[in-house]
């Protein structure tokens, strides 16, 4: 929106140009989100508080989550209203993947909302029905992919990268439509998994979000794509804009959500978060890459997997409990050291994840 009026106002006063450099909007995008956070979050915890609006805690879960009865959830409303209030701010509106983003990260956050209202006003721990769950965020996925599928501007950015390798892209076609649809729908989901101990789920997703930024930026500029030898995608560069209102929302909560929490995301978060990890990695065309610096998401996604599998298949668990993080919290790690471990190996994924750029 403010780089429409700096194209009015810079016949004034020159130095409104600066609002037209995507790396100062991004700076100004992740301030504006993280104070909205910190501004709307206390009224918004009172507000939940007051309607009784708490999580409904499972009763097969560790004992020492038994205490989180009560909390208030739906959380992940705080990061949606930042994210929506400081991209509409500072991005460029005529550029379409900042419409697809949003689009994609509001309709899930509905699907969410939905899962979350019934857990909390109907005290149905299991929310909506897993089958209407996917349906809907398979049609919202699924819709999303056709679109970018559509709206590409040239062959490149339908191909699919192969990390370490300069000249290897597979030109993918209409499969390019199933991928995307995989890529969003599974991240959302992997995200919603992970999201199960205070702080765990969020920091990771401002650091993957945040490294997929850069990512963006590079591939949206010709010298810097040219230079590391990736596509060139025009106007991915915009996407720093949601990248860096994503990491300041995300910033922003987990100042109310670090342990002990006072407020948690729930799906509402979650779910919209995840999906729009998977957007952007589609966008920049590092889907792989995704896949490494998410290997948190992967990794505890993979465990329920592994653990559903074996049960129904030996009947016997691979793990005390899954996703993992339970496992470890069963095995007595404090809820602590499970968290800020689970930070230490995503900073560790992103920058190898980062370092690929160059790797190749």
């Amino acid at each position: 929106m403010l780089v429409w009026l700096s194209d009015y106002l810079i016949q004034f006063d020159s130095s409104f140009a600066v609002l037209q450099y995507i790396t100062v909007r991004g700076i100004f995008s992740i301030l504006t989100a993280l104070f909205v956070s910190l501004i709307i979050g206390p009224t918004m915890i009172r507000r939940l508080n007051y309607h009784q609006i708490g999580q409904v805690v499972r009763d097969d879960g560790p004992e020492s989550h038994l205490s989180k009865a009560g909390t208030p959830t739906m959380g992940g409303a705080l990061i949606l209203v930042s994210i929506a209030m400081s991209t509409l701010l500072w991005s460029d509106l005529s550029n379409h993947y900042v419409w697809i983003l949003l689009m994609v990260t509001m309709l899930f956050g509905a699907v969410g909302w939905v899962d979350d209202y019934r857990k909390v006003f109907e005290q149905n721990s299991k929310g909506l029905s897993a089958r209407w769950k996917y349906f809907w965020q398979s049609v919202i996925g699924l819709a999303a992919a056709i679109v970018l599928y559509y709206t590409a501007f040239g062959a490149v950015e339908v191909e699919y990268i192969i990390p370490f390798f300069k000249d290897v892209a597979i030109d993918l076609g209409v499969f390019y439509i199933v991928i995307s649809y995989f890529m969003i729908v599974g991240f959302s989901n992997a995200v919603n998994l992970t999201d199960g101990l205070d702080g765990l789920a969020i920091l990771p997703t401002v650091m993957v979000g945040g490294a997929l930024g850069i990512i963006a930026y590079l591939a949206g500029n010709t010298e810097f794509s040219t230079y590391l030898n990736i596509p060139y995608v025009v106007g991915s560069g915009e996407i720093v804009i949601f990248a860096g209102a994503l990491a300041g929302a995300g910033l922003g909560f987990l100042w109310f959500n670090t342990y002990p929490a006072q407020i948690f995301m729930g799906d509402v978060g979650a779910l919209a978060l995840g999906a729009a990890l998977g957007v952007m990695a589609i966008i920049s065309r590092h889907e792989i890459i995704l896949f490494i610096m998410g290997g948190v998401f992967v990794v505890e996604t993979a465990s329920v997997i592994i653990q559903v599998a074996s049960f129904k298949m030996t009947g016997k668990r691979v793990f005390k409990m899954a996703p993992l993080h339970h496992h470890f919290e069963l095995k007595g790690w404090p809820e602590p050291r499970v968290i800020v471990r689970f930070w230490i190996i995503t900073v560790m994924l992103v920058l190898f994840g980062l370092a690929t750029l160059k790797l190749r």
